[in-house]
């Protein structure tokens, strides 16, 4: 898999779990844990996009 197309991949899961953490937020019996977890987990997708792309930008 190249570079830019595991960067795309990651953007992709970045906005899909974008969108989960806004309807988990959105309905009330969402647990508070599960929602700090996803936005851990989109934290660390972004930060991996950021290091990738500027690997990418540097190639």
């Amino acid at each position: 898999m190249s570079l830019s197309s595991h960067l795309t991949e990651l953007k992709k899961k970045h906005d899909h779990l974008s969108t989960e953490v806004e309807n988990a937020q959105r309905m009330p019996s969402t647990d508070g844990l599960e929602i700090a977890g996803m936005k851990k987990q989109k934290l660390k997708l972004k930060e991996e996009i950021e290091r990738l792309s500027s690997e990418l930008e540097t190639a």
